[in-house]
């Protein structure tokens, strides 16, 4: 029995799953050592938490998949560099964000890029304001400034330690935590901002 198929190739997911089998295959025809094995599985499962990564990075679906197969083979390329005492998570998560900066240069956004794709995500935001709590909570992320914006975002949404946060963002411990409580205790005056007023 024919499976359905949205397009020529089959589903979305069914792609994506190929896609990601093919990320465990060798690309240079030689034979795997057990801790590239390794390293390859491991990338392999941290597929799912990469594309969201890259997609909150990017606002965009193709072009955030396409990040994360440059991430993909550039962590494999440079597998010998990982040290296995460290976390897989924060080396693939720091490949895919330098890859983000570098990509964004090339376009001539560099300081900017992500003010601009925070700009776009809110527009029109003062003319929505019976929009559901869901979107609310999204506006108010996407105004925070870009450093907090991203290190909430790691260790709120992908659960990252902030030893693992401040690696992927290259910066101590202590600013990923400070960065952190500035942008929860943004988000907490702009929710009691955003309550009724008592005044007539």
């Amino acid at each position: 029995m024919a499976k359905p198929l949205t397009k020529r190739g089959g589903t979305l997911n069914e792609r994506n799953h190929r896609r990601d089998g093919a990320f465990a295959q060798q690309s240079d025809g030689q034979t795997a050592s057990a801790g590239e094995v390794a390293v390859r599985g491991g990338i392999v499962a941290l597929l799912p938490d990469l594309r969201a990564f890259a997609r909150f990075l990017c606002r965009d679906r193709v072009r955030a998949d396409d990040l994360v197969q440059e991430t993909v083979v550039r962590s494999i390329a440079a597998r010998d560099q990982f040290d296995p005492a460290t976390s897989l998570r924060a080396w693939t998560f720091t490949i895919l964000r330098n890859l983000f900066y570098e990509q964004s240069r090339r376009r001539k956004r560099e300081r900017e890029v992500l003010d601009e794709y925070g700009a776009d995500h809110v527009g029109g935001a003062a003319a929505s304001a019976d929009f559901s709590q869901i979107w609310d909570l999204d506006r108010m992320l996407w105004s925070l400034p870009p450093l907090m914006r991203e290190a909430l975002t790691l260790v709120g949404a992908h659960g990252m330690s902030y030893e693992e946060a401040a690696v992927v963002c290259g910066v101590a411990v202590g600013t990923i935590k400070a960065r952190v409580s500035r942008a929860r205790s943004a988000l907490d005056q702009q929710m009691k901002n955003d309550q009724p007023s008592a005044k007539g």
